[in-house]
């Protein structure tokens, strides 16, 4: 199975090194359109190769993705905490009532109770 996984690896890589080498001319990406850029006087570009554009789309897309997940996801955290400090409360509860219940037993019986 790990030998599969390394061979998905190596052809994902593989792909990404063959679009990054087709696309390496350099695109100019400005901050604004020119129209809007004069308006506000903020003229902003930075000038990289194609297959850079393309890498970070798809990083800001995954990351936008897991974001969204995780505050979908939210309300099942929430809902597990609160399981979780419910049955802690009940075990606690347990333990106590079987002390009380054991209290007057003998101690070898009251761990045969316990084990069962």
């Amino acid at each position: 199975m790990r030998y599969i996984r390394y061979a998905i690896w190596a052809v994902i890589a593989v792909a990404l090194i063959a679009v990054a080498l087709a696309n390496r001319e350099l695109q100019q990406l400005k901050l604004l359109p020119e129209g809007l850029a004069d308006i506000i006087g903020i003229n902003q570009s930075v000038t990289v190769p194609v297959f850079t554009i393309f890498f970070a789309g798809i990083v800001i897309g995954l990351l936008i993705g897991f974001l969204w997940e995780w505050l979908r996801e939210h309300k099942h955290r929430a809902e597990v905490s609160r399981k979780k400090g419910e049955v802690h409360k009940l075990e606690r509860e347990l333990r106590r009532v079987k002390g009380e219940r054991d209290k007057n037993k003998d101690e070898v019986l009251a761990l045969l109770d316990e084990s069962a």
